[in-house]
Parts: C-alpha cells; sequence; structure tokens
C-alpha cells in the first residue's frame, strides 16, 4: 500500500512538473496574465492544504459588538486595504496585480469559509499567494478574530461605514507632506507653493 502510494505521488508530481513546464514555456510566468484554470485549482487546493482540519472547526472566540466591529473595520481600512480594498473587492492597483488576484472577499468562494479558516489565512498567510501572516508567531491574536467578524460583514457594507473607513486608509509620506502644507497655507502659516 505505502509503495503504490509512493509510485502515485512520484506520477503526480512527474505531471505536475510536466505542465508548469508546458505554462511556462507556452505563455511566461507573468503576472499580467489571467491564472490559467490548472493553476486556479492548484492554488485552491494548495490553500485547503495550507490549512490544517482543526483550524477548520475553530469558532470565533469573541463577542460581536458594535464597538469590536467599528475597531475591526477600521483595522481593515489601515492594515488590509491596500490589497483587498475597503469593500473587501480587491479592486486596488496592489490586489489587481497580484498573482493570484486579491479575491473578492464579499463573494461566495471567501463568506463560504468557516471562522477557523478565515482566521487561519489571515494569521498565517498563505504561501506563494500574496497574502503574508499578520499575527505574532505563536498564540491567538484578537485582531485576526476581529478581522473575521469584519469580513462577514463585506457583503452588507453600508456607504456610512465605507465613508468613516476612508479616514483610515495609509497614507504615503508625499500626500501626508502635502496634506500639511495645504493646512498650512489654509491657517495662513506658509505660502503654498
Amino acid at each position: 500500500m505505502v509503495k503504490k502510494l509512493g509510485i502515485l505521488l512520484l506520477v503526480l508530481l512527474v505531471l505536475g512538473g510536466i505542465g508548469f513546464w508546458w505554462i511556462g514555456s507556452a505563455r511566461g510566468f507573468s503576472a499580467r496574465q489571467q491564472p490559467t484554470s490548472l493553476e486556479v485549482t492548484l492554488a485552491r487546493a494548495a490553500r485547503g492544504m495550507a490549512i490544517p482540519a482543526d483550524a477548520r472547526e475553530m469558532k470565533n472566540p469573541l463577542p460581536l459588538t458594535p464597538e469590536l466591529m467599528q475597531e475591526a473595520r477600521r483595522h481593515f481600512a489601515d492594515h488590509c486595504s491596500s490589497c483587498h480594498a475597503n469593500d473587501g473587492s480587491g479592486n486596488t492597483e496592489i490586489g489587481r496585480n497580484l498573482y493570484p488576484k486579491a479575491p473578492d472577499m464579499r463573494q461566495q468562494r471567501t463568506q463560504s469559509l468557516s471562522d477557523g479558516e478565515l482566521y487561519f489565512i489571515i494569521h498565517n498567510g498563505i504561501r506563494l499567494s500574496g497574502m503574508p501572516a499578520w499575527g505574532p508567531a505563536s498564540g491567538s491574536d484578537n485582531d485576526s478574530w476581529s478581522l473575521v467578524h469584519f469580513i462577514r460583514r463585506l457583503p452588507n457594507l453600508s456607504a456610512d461605514e465605507l465613508k468613516d473607513m476612508e479616514q483610515f486608509n495609509p497614507q504615503s509620506p508625499m500626500e501626508m507632506k502635502e496634506q500639511k502644507e495645504e493646512e498650512d497655507f489654509l491657517n495662513g502659516k506658509t505660502e503654498k507653493k
């Protein structure tokens, strides 16, 4: 039995290697291209294998309160929106140019994941996907659990919630400098160039 399993694994590896070579030689490996159905299947399988079975059964230990949701929404705006957009669509310059692209987290493919699966993805990241690990190296973290609650809210975000998030989106140093110069000018502190 072990020998047959080993042979099957070897055959699958050889076939996978041939497929990988074929894709690379025929199309190249540009992140500008749409993933093939084979790549999508392999990426989903890799994500599935990356999440331990016991993580799938985990339940969110944090009670859902308005205060927690506000904190999670603002945390998402500050830490996650660069890739995922405030609305979870993934429609940002970074999100569109990742390979694979950042998922639209409002859709069923994400919403159907268990709380434990979402937590594991946020906390530990997924190799070769562009999704980094955000949680501490050991132990649980409330930020990741809070974000699980927020991700569940994404399909129904209100215009007011999206507006609130905008003030927490990251700014580049140049944007901050321009904003300060404009405020100084409006307050009569300096001349605007």
